[in-house]
Parts: structure tokens; C-alpha cells; sequence
């Protein structure tokens, strides 16, 4: 990662810049005019340069849990992403502001992202919390709510109105107070405030949502140019739209379309830095998705895959034209045991893993791997040991983070087909990796 200092010129959106330096020649999606949508590039930030594909660690509340700052700058981690909505309930968009942004705040030095809020207008507003249903199932209702939860969140044509998990106080987000908050963390990436829906929502539904969407887009981009004039003491933060419309081909395009040509209201000159695609995606369409995605928004700004981690979702979406990707799995999981390994999932927990006197995954480059055994990770999990998180989280944001490295150093050198065939075998099986090499064949 190359780190470049803050710029004390008034902040302009010259100061962030993508280039496209490779293209996916082999394996990969095709768009209008059979031009491939896989590529490998630099985003250029304030703060340092990210090389895609990458995956950003998450940072919910400013901290990858268990782990130093310095830890996932070692483990090749290039920026990292907090919540927005988090950060504002504890301890305050303000302090944060006050301590120089979440960055410097965390005592992180590299690129950083906040992500809107708009996760939490579902998640909390249908009360799965952090579980979304991403069944196919009809559905008649436009609203699907898990029954016997809460109702945390309402959404309206203004904003929505949150009830906090913390301790009960409600608060209101709408378009112009989240680029407020995400002014004030300080990110290098920020995303305009969305409407997320599940894949229960009605198709009508998702419509209204989509609409909603772009109208709450127009609304970002004119307090972000406000912000940022205002702000004049503090670089400038590249703002991404972000893409809705559910399994929809046509919603998802429009969408796309409609944000590459969105212009502020009354800021007529300020558009989208980037763009994120978001939403419920079912797992086997997400590289169509993507890809339908992809082919709409210009080819000089990144995309960012919110959300996503697993490995074969990672080729799918690089194969589409993904650049960028977060998630909370791998750190998530690996909280509870679970492993990534070059060979499939390792339960750290099992006994198989008791008397395993050799790495969790002897081809893993990791601290964890590197210096400990499988037998001892398993040991600090059953006595409920601390460090047991932190040396299984080490690796889990390793291994994913290193396998996107991989997937950049094979799209540059035409490898990819390769190493797509080779991992899914691996982790999936060889029916997988054929079925997942015959959607792009060629």
C-alpha cells in the first residue's frame, strides 16, 4: 500500500482517482460489445492507494475485533471499513470528528471506508438483526417482518427513523444527516444512504425501493457538496451511489444507469466518486448480478461488492467486474472456530483438530499458521482463551485478503481460469469448479 500525506489545498475531487491497468481476458464476464468487466487497477485516495481487487477487512466500531491496527496492515489488509450507524451511536460522529476522523482515530494510517447506515434500515427495520433471509420464496406482503422480533427501523420518503440496539433511544437517519455523520468519521470511501430490502420484499416493492433510492441519492450528492465545502480543513472524501434492485435484471440496470448519470439537485456538477452494489443477492445469480451491474456504470470509477467474502463469490464478482469487497464473515467466524483452509472449512473446535501438531493450513503464508499449531488453536478455543480469537481471526483475514492478491497477480498475468479452477476444487469439489468454469467459457 502506498501511503501519500494529506494535502492541506482545499479539498477537490481530483484527489481521488481510479485506474484500470489490467483486464480479465479469460474467464471473465462480457458486456455490451463483448468488452470483458473483470479488471485489476489502483484506486488513488487521500490516504494511500488501494490495488484491485481487494478485500477490505471490516472495522465495525473502528477496530477489526481482536486484532491491532498494525496487525492487519501486516496480514496485507489495504484499508478497512467501520459502520457509520455504529460509530454514531458509540461514541459519537462528534468525537470522532474531534479526534481527526476514525482513521487517526484508530491509529490507522492507510485508506479508510464507512459504510452508510443503510444496512441497518433492513436488518433492524425486518428484525433479523444480522441475519438477512436471502430466500426466493414468493411473497405477497411488500413488508416482511421475523415474526416474534422487534421492529427497530421505519423507513419513509424523508429518512428512517431508528430505534438504537444499545439502549433503547430512537434517533432519525435521513440522506443528508448520514453525509453529515460520514463527513465527520472521515473516511477516504463513503457510500450515499440506502433503502437495502430482502429478496421477501415484493417485486412492487422493490421498485418503490429502487425509486427511492436515486431520490435519496440526489439528496447525498448535494449535502456531500456541502459538506465538502464546508470542510475545507479536511481532504477530500470520494462518495459512492450505491445499486439496488434485488434478482431484477431490469431494476438492476436502471439503477446502475441512473446513478452513473445522477447530478446533485442544486450541487449540478457533483457526481458519484464510485459505486457500490448492494442489496439481497442470491447466492447462485450474484456474478450475473454483477455483472448486469457492471455493464451499466462507467468504466473509470470503481465498484465496490458490499457484504461479500467467501471464495467463490470472490470469483465470481472479480470475474463480473467487482474491485473491491468487505465483510464481517472472516473475522466473524473465526470468533467461533470456523476456518478457512486451502482445503475447505477446518472446525479449530473439532477433535480431529486435538493432536494436530502441525499448521491449520500448511500452505497458509499467516502469523498464526507460520508459528502455531492446529493443536493449540484448538486448546486456547476450549479453554475460552482470548488469544484464541485473535490467532484464528489473523488467519481468517490472511486467507481472504491473500486470495484476492492471487486473483489480482492472475488477472495481470493470465492465470486466472487456473487459479479459479484450482481454489474451487479445492474448497468446493471438482463438480463445482466445473459447473463455476462453464458460466464463463471462452
Amino acid at each position: 500500500m502506498t501511503q501519500s500525506p494529506a494535502t492541506s489545498a482545499s479539498p477537490s475531487p481530483a484527489d481521488f482517482s481510479f485506474d484500470v491497468e489490467h483486464r480479465l481476458e479469460r474467464g471473465g464476464a462480457l458486456g455490451t460489445g463483448d468488452r470483458p468487466l473483470g479488471r485489476a487497477g489502483t484506486i488513488h485516495t487521500p490516504h494511500g492507494d488501494i490495488q484491485t481487487p481487494a478485500f477490505i477487512p471490516v472495522g465495525t466500531k473502528a477496530t477489526v475485533k481482536s486484532l491491532l491496527p498494525e496487525t492487519v496492515s501486516q496480514l496485507g489488509g489495504q484499508a478497512v471499513l467501520a459502520n457509520a450507524y455504529h460509530l454514531f451511536l458509540q461514541p459519537g460522529s462528534d468525537i470522532v470528528d474531534e479526534a481527526g476522523g476514525f482513521g487517526k482515530f484508530m491509529n490507522w494510517h492507510g485508506p479508510t471506508f464507512t459504510d452508510s447506515g443503510g444496512f441497518q434500515v433492513m436488518s433492524l427495520g425486518v428484525g433479523f438483526k444480522k441475519v438477512i433471509s436471502m430466500s426466493e420464496k414468493t411473497h405477497a406482503e411488500a413488508e416482511v417482518i421475523a415474526k416474534t422480533k422487534e421492529r427497530l427501523a421505519h423507513v419513509d420518503e424523508d429518512g428512517v427513523t431508528f430505534k438504537s440496539f444499545i439502549n433503547g433511544d430512537k434517533h432519525r437517519f435521513t440522506p443528508e444527516i448520514s453525509m453529515r455523520i460520514q463527513h465527520q468519521l472521515g473516511a477516504d470511501i463513503m457510500f450515499a444512504f440506502d433503502e437495502l430490502t430482502t429478496l421477501l420484499d415484493s417485486r412492487a416493492y422493490q421498485e418503490d425501493s429502487v425509486e427511492r433510492t436515486e431520490r435519496w441519492a440526489i439528496r447525498c450528492l448535494d449535502e456531500h457538496a456541502r459538506q465538502t465545502a464546508e470542510r475545507q480543513h479536511r481532504p477530500y472524501q470520494a462518495l459512492f451511489g450505491v445499486v439496488q434492485g434485488a434478482q431484477y435484471e431490469d431494476l438492476r440496470r436502471r439503477a446502475a444507469g441512473g446513478l452513473a448519470r445522477l447530478r446533485g439537485a442544486t450541487a449540478t456538477e457533483q457526481e458519484f466518486d464510485g459505486f457500490g452494489i448492494g442489496g439481497a443477492i442470491e447466492k447462485s445469480e450474484l456474478g450475473e448480478i454483477v455483472g448486469w451491474v457492471s455493464d451499466e456504470l462507467p468504466e473509470a470509477k470503481p465498484r465496490h461488492l458490499l457484504g461479500i467474502s467467501e471464495p467463490d463469490d470472490l470469483f465470481f464478482g472479480i470475474a463480473a467486474g467487482a474491485d473491491t469487497f468487505d465483510c464481517v464473515a472472516p473475522s466473524r467466524q473465526a470468533r467461533g472456530g470456523t476456518m478457512y483452509s486451502s482445503s475447505g472449512r477446518i472446525n479449530a473446535k473439532a477433535a480431529t483438530q486435538r493432536r494436530r501438531f502441525e499448521p491449520l493450513d500448511p500452505e497458509c503464508d499467516c502469523y498464526t499458521c507460520e508459528n502455531y499449531t492446529a493443536a493449540y488453536l484448538h486448546h486456547l478455543f476450549k479453554a475460552k482463551e482470548m488469544l484464541g480469537s485473535t490467532l484464528a481471526t489473523i488467519h481468517n483475514e490472511r486467507f481472504i485478503v491473500r486470495l484476492v492478491e492471487r486473483i489480482r497477480e492472475s488477472i495481470i498475468d493470465d492465470t486466472f481460469v487456473e487459479l479459479r479452477d484450482e481454489v474451487l476444487t479445492k474448497q468446493y469439489g471438482a463438480d463445482f469448479a466445473s459447473n463455476a468454469a462453464a458460466r464463463y467459457a471462452g
